[in-house]
């Protein structure tokens, strides 16, 4: 397992941007998947994004395609989720995970990744 500490969350207003950060504690995350999910209050945690370990692959939940992009720097061990044109639907917690390989055939079930971070709040107000 690796280590991720998210940052970047905070209140904005709809319409608005943030972009979150996820650390991971070693190199080797740059052989791992990285993805997004999100749980919103009384929900489950959702799928967002996930990204390949080259970065050279993403998929997108279709609820922010156009708006979120996921990318990653792994001369830095972080990938980071662009988040545009905000909405209050996107208020949750969102939450870094990372697999142990390559992207899971089945990437929107969290039982594919093993190591999650805690967490960062996203609050967009009307």
């Amino acid at each position: 397992q690796v280590s991720l500490v998210e940052s970047g969350g905070g209140l904005v207003q709809a319409g608005g941007s943030l972009r979150l950060s996820c650390a991971a504690s070693e190199r080797t995350s740059s052989n791992k998947a990285s993805a997004w999910f999100r749980q919103a209050p009384g929900k489950a945690r959702e799928f967002v994004a996930v990204i390949s370990r080259s970065g050279s692959s993403a998929y997108h939940a279709d609820s922010v395609k156009g708006r979120f992009t996921i990318s990653r720097d792994n001369a830095k061990n972080t990938v980071y989720l662009q988040m545009n044109s905000l909405k209050p639907e996107d208020t949750a917690v969102y939450y870094c995970a990372a697999s142990t390989g390559a992207i899971p055939i089945v990437y929107t079930d969290t039982n594919y990744y093993n190591s999650w971070g805690q967490g960062t709040q996203v609050t967009v107000s009307a």
